[in-house]
C-alpha cells in the first residue's frame, strides 16, 4: 500500500467519523454513555483496520462507518420513541444517598464503593458524608449531589459574617475496614474508636458501612444493611 492510498483512506475514514458523530449529535464527552463509548470504540477500530489493510479499499471504509452508524442510530431512535427501552439500552439514574443515608444495595447493583463514591462526591467539591441529602449516580457514571440546606450556596459574606476555617473529613471505617492511617491522622486513637463504636451500639468495625469524623461537626456513622 503506498503512501497516497494511505492518505485517501484516512482522509475519508475521517470525514466519515466526523460527520458520523456530529449527526448522533454526541458533543459532548458528559453526554456520552457506556453503550456510546463501546460503540466509539469498535467503530474507531473499524476505520483503524480498514485503513491499513491493504485488501480493504475505500468502498469499505464507507460501508463499515455507514452501517454502523445506521445501528448506533437506530438504538438511539428506539430509546427516544420507546421510554420503557431506555433503562436497558442506556442505563438508568440510580440513587446512592437518600435522605443522608447510603444505599448499599445500590452501590453493589452499580459495581460502586465507598472510595470511589468518596472520590464522586469530591469532584463535586463535597468532603463529608454530612453534606449530603441525596445523590445520584447518572447513567455516564458522574454523580450528581443535592447538599442539605446548611451547606448550600448562600456564603458567610452575604450574611456578613466573619469567614471560618474549613475542616476535611477522615474516613476512619469504610466497608467495615479500619483505615489506621486517617485515626492517626485524625489525631484519634483505638480508644477513641471502640467508645465511638460503643456509643453506636456497634461490636465490631465489620458492621460499619462509613464512620466519618469531622472536627466541626462529629461523628458520622452508617451501619452495614
Amino acid at each position: 500500500m503506498n503512501i497516497g492510498s494511505i492518505t485517501l483512506e484516512l482522509l475519508v475514514g475521517f470525514v466519515a467519523l466526523l460527520i458520523l458523530t456530529k449527526a448522533l449529535g454526541k458533543t459532548q464527552i458528559t453526554q456520552i454513555t457506556p453503550f456510546d463509548f463501546i460503540s466509539s470504540l469498535v467503530l474507531g477500530e473499524l476505520v483503524g483496520n480498514a485503513i491499513y489493510d491493504k485488501h480493504v479499499n475505500i468502498f469499505s471504509i464507507m460501508y463499515s462507518v455507514f452501517l454502523w452508524g445506521i445501528l448506533i442510530y437506530f438504538v438511539e431512535w428506539i430509546t427516544q420513541k420507546f421510554r420503557g427501552t431506555r433503562a436497558i439500552l442506556e442505563g438508568s439514574p440510580a440513587i446512592v444517598i437518600h435522605n443522608g443515608q447510603i444505599k448499599r444495595d445500590q452501590l453493589k447493583k452499580n459495581k460502586l464503593d465507598i472510595n470511589q463514591l468518596q472520590n464522586l462526591l469530591r469532584q463535586k467539591d463535597v468532603f463529608s458524608m454530612q453534606e449530603i441529602e441525596f445523590a445520584v449516580l447518572e447513567t455516564n457514571g458522574s454523580i450528581s449531589v443535592l447538599k442539605k440546606s446548611g451547606y448550600q450556596q448562600t456564603t458567610r459574606e452575604d450574611l456578613n459574617l466573619k469567614p471560618e476555617r474549613s475542616y476535611l473529613a477522615y474516613s476512619i471505617i469504610s466497608d467495615g475496614k479500619v483505615d489506621w492511617g486517617n485515626l492517626k491522622e485524625a489525631g484519634l486513637d483505638e480508644n477513641w474508636l471502640n467508645k465511638t463504636l460503643k456509643k453506636h451500639k456497634i461490636d465490631h468495625p465489620e458492621q460499619v458501612l462509613l464512620l466519618e469524623w469531622k472536627v466541626d461537626e462529629g461523628v458520622f456513622l452508617q451501619k452495614m444493611d
